[in-house]
């Protein structure tokens, strides 16, 4: 079955008329002959909107039940039944409120069955409802949008239409009440649709369709094999050689870029296929993050022939210009050897300009230097046996027993050169060719011992054997360097592999990889620095190693990670490939950096929203738990100055009694508000001071029924080094809540516990006969507003177990839940003995001042 065909109308923002359009477009098409049914059309109460309905087939609609509404949905059963040709879809990105098994829960799937029916559809969706722009759009409005759709459901979309309309007559439909209600309209005026989020919005809009239009574009060339570029917009490819001119072309291309309309910044590096000729890692690091901060986009492509590599990739960029440096080597060289941006220009051709940027490093270059690969003793070596082998060698050949023709001793001279070549390098091969060919022409070519040649054929085979021990040399020299360079490449991709995957497993903090920076390298010390800009201090963020260096210019080696983070090296001078290693190190040292730092804002914003999530939670709890005893002391205090209502004694003492009742329940819940509110904000500290365990346990258990507790402490307890008015609330708040949730008789027992590795302690054991409480939810009730077993009919906040254990580990102690033996639940309050040769102030405490600065005595 052939699919259905979507057309979408894009706008900006809600009012600009897209439901419109979508009814004008279907009353169109019905002119024609076309079978159009509206399946669903949003009006918002717009007469004008609604009018264009008159006259088309509108479907049924669905009606759902969910959390007590009921709501109108799309019915895609009766339009797949009925099969129009085409379906009329408002509002693509709605969600569908009722979520049952098998059922769609977007809108938007429901137009893709209705689509692969072979039904064409026409919707509607605005910009902020995409996925793509949605925090965009919020950062721009202040208003998230709940609901989104995947941009890519829309951008398959066979037509989109942008409906369009300038910020100014939009504000006045609002104002003329086309869009929403008069009493709407001020709001809507002066918060969402302001000026400038209209603006905004309107060139989101215009860009993501210019986006997708772009993209056909590059489509239909690929598709009809068309290489040239069609400039249909400015698209800038700046080529960077990888040094530090490439700043100053990055910045010209970004300037050229934002001189005409939706211009295109894309930065491209080329890297040699052997790998052996890569530029400063650093350098292009810090390039990338200046281009992505311009707005552009960085690329690395790979290819021998750069300045063809660079024209490929410019034409399939369908770029319209091509921003290089001037050539940085010397007008003679250029002449030799020729220069990128000369071969840029002539592999262009006459559709993509070239512009040629001079730069401080343009004209200044020289001959690349070769690195000597060799150690001095084998560099001495191999100058000697150039000396010594070709005579050597004339004397073997002169003497008696042996009659070698010319051609043979040619070979023998080539072959004493491969072998100086190996041992010493080029150059000494050379002189032993030269060397070789003079000695062959002395003892071997008539006429003997002189340096005439009279055959023309015995010059020619003593120069072509020059020539040829040259060219061996050359090339056995180039493949030693080469395979020691493979070598240390090899060596240089083990270490950034092991780096890079430990970066990417997120193993490795700034500390880690700036000590195996100093280990690898055997330096002396390594300070990562930063500075919040080019004009600031620098401040030490992490270092390893000693002498610590605070300034970069207090360093051996300084490595620029970007214009305001670098490394200072004290330590041995490194080679340049030892360099660009060291330079791949602190990009991915600031990668790291950063991700520490978002992950420590992460953390930060975990807080607050923990915070903010306690907040509401204590304001839905109070909002309950306050009211009920202040409900009660008004009710029994308005009762009882009712001068007309003559209360008999016992009814009075009664509403008293309430009243007092009352108030003991709202003092400690407050009293547990602030204490909670002193924990969190660690401002509760203990005040220690010897005590006996009896001294802690009857005044926390004086306001208690004490018909319901039995009490066993063991009198030879040792004392306490202890601040005993926290340890009393914490007791008190532990008593309270078994009371409250275990029937029968609660036991209270303290005894010596402890153990040889963590030292003598007293347990307090609350021990209940209750329901008890499952396993997985033995640390549930410490938290704060938690209740057992969520019994929403106890009285309380659920705060007395929170600040209970906040208060045992304020002094030292620790609060922890076990079942009880035969059913039940056992609260232990293991406080710590102090040890035996510690000085403990054994004067008496006064009463009420242990920890009332900071808890207040428990009354």
């Amino acid at each position: 079955m052939k699919r259905g065909a979507l057309r979408v109308y894009l706008g900006a923002a809600p009012g600009v008329g897209k439901t419109y359009a979508m009814l004008d477009e279907a009353r169109r098409r019905q002119a024609r002959g076309t079978d159009v049914v509206v399946g669903l059309v949003e009006t918002h109460g717009r007469a004008h909107t609604a009018e264009l309905l008159h006259g088309l087939e509108i479907a049924p609609r669905r009606i759902i039940d969910h959390r007590g509404g009921s709501y109108s949905e799309l019915d895609l059963d009766w339009l797949l039944q009925r099969r129009p040709e085409v379906a009329l879809v408002d509002e693509l990105a709605h969600s569908i409120p009722a979520i049952q098994p098998g059922h769609n829960t977007k809108r938007w799937q429901d137009v893709q069955d209705l689509l692969a029916a072979g039904i064409d559809v026409i919707s509607t969706v605005n910009v902020q409802h995409l996925e793509s722009l949605n925090d965009v759009v919020a950062e721009i409005t202040g208003v998230r949008q709940q609901e989104t759709i995947p941009d890519d459901v829309v951008r398959a979309a066979d037509q989109i239409e942008l409906v369009d309309m300038s910020p100014e007559s939009l504000r006045k439909r609002l104002e003329h009440g086309n869009v929403y209600p008069p009493e709407q309209a001020d709001s809507a005026l002066s918060h969402y649709f302001r000026p400038g989020n209209l603006g905004a919005l309107r060139e989101l809009a215009l860009l993501w369709v210019a986006d997708r239009v772009d993209a056909g574009l590059a489509s239909y060339r690929s598709k009809h094999g068309i290489s040239q570029p069609w400039p249909a917009r400015e698209r800038i490819v700046v080529a960077l050689p990888g040094g530090p001119e490439g700043e100053t072309l990055i910045r010209r291309g970004a300037r050229i870029a934002q001189r005409g309309v939706g211009g295109e910044l894309i930065a491209v590096h080329v890297s040699r296929s052997d790998g052996l000729l890569s530029r400063q890692a650093g350098t292009l690091e810090a390039q990338r993050a200046l281009t992505e901060q311009l707005g552009g986009t960085f690329h690395r492509i790979v290819g021998d022939n750069i300045a063809e590599a660079i024209t490929d990739f410019a034409r399939g960029a369908n770029a319209t210009l091509i921003v290089v440096g001037a050539s940085s080597k010397r007008p003679w060289q250029s002449l030799l050897v020729g220069s990128v941006s000369s071969a840029v220009v002539g592999g262009a051709g006459d559709v993509i300009d070239v512009h040629v940027v001079t730069h401080e490093q343009a004209r200044r270059g020289s001959l690349p230097r070769r690195k000597d690969l060799l150690s001095r003793r084998r560099k001495v070596l191999g100058w000697i046996a150039a000396v010594l082998v070709p005579p050597a060698l004339a004397l073997l050949e002169n003497l008696p027993v042996l009659s070698l023709g010319l051609a043979t001793d040619a070979l023998l001279s080539l072959a004493a050169t491969v072998g100086v070549a190996l041992l010493g390098g080029m150059w000494p091969a050379v002189l032993a060719a030269v060397w070789g060919s003079l000695l062959l022409n002395f003892f071997r070519t008539p006429p003997v011992h002189t340096f005439t040649i009279a055959a023309p054929e015995n010059a020619l085979a003593l120069v072509v054997t020059v020539i040829v021990g040259a060219a061996v040399a050359s090339v056995v020299d180039t493949a030693a360097r080469r395979s020691q360079q493979a070598r240390r490449a090899n060596a240089d991709a083990e270490t950034l592999s092991i780096l890079a995957g430990s970066v990417i497993r997120g193993q490795d903090t700034v500390a880690a990889i700036l000590e195996q920076l100093r280990t690898t390298f055997a330096l002396d010390s390594v300070t990562l620095l930063e500075r919040q800009d080019e004009r600031s201090a620098w401040q030490i963020v992490q270092y390893a190693g000693d002498p610590v260096c605070r300034t970069p210019a207090a360093a051996d080696t300084h490595i620029r990670v970007s214009p305001t983070l670098g490394l200072a090296i004290c330590g041995p001078d490194l080679d340049a490939g030892s360099r660009r290693v060291l330079e791949a190190f602190a990009a991915q040292t600031s990668v790291i950096l950063e991700r520490e730092r978002l992950q420590q804002r992460a953390e930060e914003a975990r807080k607050l929203e923990a915070g903010d999530a306690m907040r509401r939670t204590l304001l839905a709890a109070v909002s309950h738990d306050l009211r009920t005893p202040l409900a009660s002391i008004k009710a029994s205090v308005t009762s009882l100055l009712q001068p007309d209502v003559d209360f008999s004694p016992q009814d009075r003492e009664q509403l008293l009694d309430m009243v007092q009742h009352a108030a003991v329940r709202l003092e400690r819940i407050v009293d547990n508000l602030l204490d909670l509110s002193r924990l969190q904000s660690g401002t509760t500290r203990a005040l220690s001071q010897a005590t006996s365990i009896d001294e802690i346990v009857w005044p926390a258990i004086a306001d208690l029924p004490q018909d319901r507790l039995r009490v066993e402490v063991d009198e030879t307890l040792p004392l306490l080094d202890t601040d005993p008015g926290l340890v009393e609330r914490a007791l008190g708040n532990v008593v309270e809540n078994a009371l409250k949730y275990a029937p029968g008789t609660i036991t209270l027992r303290a005894g010596l516990a402890g153990s040889p590795a963590e030292g003598p302690a007293i347990e307090i054991k609350i021990i209940d006969h209750g329901p008890g409480v499952d396993d997985h939810v033995k640390e549930r009730i410490f938290d704060a507003f938690q209740r057992a077993g969520d019994h929403r009919q106890s009285s309380g906040l659920g705060l007395g177990l929170a600040v209970a254990r906040g208060f045992a580990e304020a002094v030292g102690g620790s609060l922890t839940a076990r079942d009880t033996p035969g059913g039940g639940l056992t609260m232990v309050l293991t406080l710590p003995v102090p040890d035996a040769g510690k000085d403990v102030d054994l004067r008496p405490a006064m009463p009420g001042v242990a920890g009332q600065a900071l808890s207040g005595d428990r009354r």
